[in-house]
């Protein structure tokens, strides 16, 4: 297989720029910028279908136009120019069989010019063998997403079955209807101005918010930090071992339990439940308000809609079934292995998934050493 300078095979160029304020989601023509349709506009500047290249914002992501279509000058119009016979879909998968991170320039603002496609070179091949490459690149990539769309489908019945597990626990229970301030003490975090007590994570404690709250779990990422006068301000929100967190917006009722490396932290925004353990297991309540049972209680006085904000009075008063202490302990256990499952199972699809890209990668790279066909 031969390789050219891209520059000399191919005409390169930016178009013109349109306003933002002229796109539409009615017109006519669809606007391409840097990673796709961006919108509409009642003119075109390209009559033909081209192939597009990011070079500003999602430099490098490779398209091909509709016909008659808009190219903003976000993106770079990559046109063969008859010096060798090369069809744009053979053209494109070149493109993105290629290392494009060594073109992009600049730090602050990124982008793909001209100047640093020069020495940039494009493996070609005769036209008969452009198109038996493309149809086995296509074929692959189709399988592949003929799979992608399989491990879709599991994971949407694997959400089902782990919402149908936990609706289980709770099913047959009517016996012993406790309101939750029977059972345990409701407070909500910091929600006055908390930016005021923020730091730096070497000095500072941590303190959760909605967003480190995912339903039986911790979300390690993205958190904040309180100076010491912030934490000692706010201690009433000082997180203990067990106490169950329970977002009030966005994901109402999504809640887990703090674990013992978590204790000590604060909290901003959520609420924080202090179970009386003589009466109820922080898992078991974690259980019931991630349970359909749970987060239907918590957005039915808005119609089956998730109430915009959760607050203490109204956890306070869900109804739940409260059974012996033994009981919480079996039902906790049997449901989290069944959900421990859906777990390991969700993440062996997530790690597939993930895998697809790498898989379409190595796919192009042999179809450009001459290895696929």
């Amino acid at each position: 297989m031969e390789f050219l300078p891209l520059l000399e095979i191919c005409n390169v160029y930016q178009p013109q720029t349109i306003a933002k304020k002229t796109l539409t989601s009615t017109g006519k023509y669809p606007v391409y910028g840097a990673n796709g349709i961006i919108g509409y506009h009642n003119a075109y500047n390209h009559a033909e279908e081209e192939v597009v290249m990011g070079c500003r914002g999602s430099c490098g992501a490779v398209h091909i136009s509709r016909p008659q279509s808009w190219i903003n000058g976000n993106a770079m119009v990559i046109h063969p120019n008859g010096k060798y016979p090369l069809t744009k879909l053979y053209l494109k998968y070149c493109l993105l069989s290629t290392n494009r991170d060594k073109v992009i320039t600049g730090t602050a603002q990124p982008q793909i010019t001209k100047q640093s496609l020069e020495g940039f070179l494009i493996p070609v091949c005769p036209p008969p063998k452009q198109e038996q490459t493309v149809s086995k690149i296509e074929e692959l990539f189709s399988d592949i997403e003929h799979g992608l769309e399989t491990l879709k489908q599991i994971k949407e019945k694997l959400a089902a079955y782990r919402q149908a597990v936990m609706k289980s626990a709770f099913d047959s229970q009517t016996n012993n209807i406790k309101k939750i301030k029977e059972l345990c003490s409701v407070r909500v975090g910091i929600v006055i101005k908390p930016a005021q007590y923020y730091t730096d994570k070497k000095t500072g404690i941590r303190a959760f918010r909605s967003a480190n709250v995912k339903e039986f779990g911790v979300q390690d990422s993205d958190w904040v930090y309180l100076n010491k006068e912030g934490h000692q301000a706010n201690k009433k929100s000082e997180l203990q071992q067990g106490d169950i967190l329970i977002v009030r917006s966005g994901y109402p009722g999504t809640s887990c339990v703090v674990p013992p490396e978590y204790a000590g932290s604060n909290a901003i925004d959520i609420l924080i439940a202090r179970p009386d353990i003589s009466k109820i297991i922080p898992e078991y309540l974690c259980l019931f308000t991630n349970s359909p049972h749970g987060k239907k209680l918590v957005t039915k006085h808005k119609r089956g809609v998730a109430q915009a904000h959760l607050n203490v009075g109204e956890y306070s008063n869900l109804c739940i079934p409260v059974p012996s202490l033994k009981e919480q302990y079996e039902i906790c256990s049997k449901i989290g292995e069944k959900l421990t499952m859906c777990d390991t199972i969700d993440l062996a699809i997530n790690r597939a998934i993930l895998q697809t890209s790498t898989l379409k990668q190595s796919i192009l790279k042999k179809a450009f050493e001459g290895d696929l066909i």
